[in-house]
């Protein structure tokens, strides 16, 4: 029996080709880590650097694989009006058995949006409209019809049919104060990076007891943060490759349900396949 890892994996899209990304979230799999993740990027870094488009990778890998977790780490809700990104979800949800989590954060990459005629509004107006897409999300996940008024995102007698069961859990990415505690209000969990957690957890779980929700109902998972996530970086000394166990039990005490591992590259697929030997 495969070992089953508290772990997930985001697949770089960036630099990557369709074939490899897909292929590795295969080996994810049949290693036995719990999800694959995909950034939401349209460009690479620098601009002629080729990218594979997050959504339409996490629906082909959704269909190689059997036992996975989907889900954008994280989708940029600048990219796509909630309304669309509510029908995507909602069919992938399906497709997939039930498989997809929606990872959702307030965007950070100003060429992208200038590049592509993308809104790229002050960061307090961008977490204000992921407030709103979530609430627009799960309105429609409920099949409508559904009016809504907004100077933003209006929804006049929308329906989207078939419903998702169950409705995907939406994730809210909080690096900032404000951002913790946003998820702690609107969120089915939390994710942020290594370098903060610990530090952004208690805004996370004060907000959540404030809004009256229960901890044991989310899914808090740390970003593992090792160096440039745009350089060639290996994995092969990393902790979670050396001591992946220890590791996991440090950020479990930590407060963290799960983690989710950058892979550069195919080497660092191969490193983190070898890894779960030494779990």
């Amino acid at each position: 029996m495969t070992t089953q890892l508290p772990i997930g994996v985001v697949i770089r899209t960036i630099g990557g080709d369709s074939a490899t990304w897909l292929d590795s979230a295969r080996r994810i799999e049949e290693a036995g880590y719990t999800g694959v993740w995909a950034w939401d990027h349209l460009m690479g870094r620098p601009p002629g650097r080729p990218v594979v488009e997050a959504w339409t990778m996490l629906s082909m890998a959704a269909a190689l694989t059997h036992r996975v977790t989907v889900g954008t780490f994280v989708a940029n809700v600048m990219n796509r009006h909630p309304a669309v990104l509510a029908r995507m979800a909602s069919t992938l949800q399906r497709a997939s058995g039930g498989r997809l989590i929606v990872g959702l954060g307030v965007g950070a990459e100003t060429g992208e949006h200038a590049a592509y005629g993308l809104a790229y509004p002050p960061i307090a107006e961008r977490a204000r409209r992921l407030e709103e897409a979530v609430a627009v999300m799960r309105a429609l996940w409920t099949g409508g019809p559904v009016t809504r008024e907004s100077p933003t995102y209006p929804l006049h007698e929308a329906v989207a049919l078939p419903v998702p069961e169950p409705a995907p859990r939406i994730i809210v990415a909080g690096e900032t104060p404000v951002g913790a505690r946003l998820a702690g209000r609107i969120g089915n969990g939390w994710t942020a990076s290594d370098t903060n957690f610990e530090t952004r957890l208690p805004d996370y779980l004060e907000a959540l007891a404030h809004s009256g929700r229960r901890r044991e109902e989310q899914l808090v998972l740390l970003e593992v943060n090792e160096g440039d996530w745009l350089d060639d970086s290996s994995l092969e000394q990393s902790p979670w490759v050396l001591e992946p166990r220890a590791t996991w039990q440090r950020w479990r005490a930590a407060g963290a349900d799960g983690a989710v591992i950058l892979a550069r590259s195919p080497a660092d697929v191969d490193a983190l396949v070898r890894a779960v030997e030494r779990w």
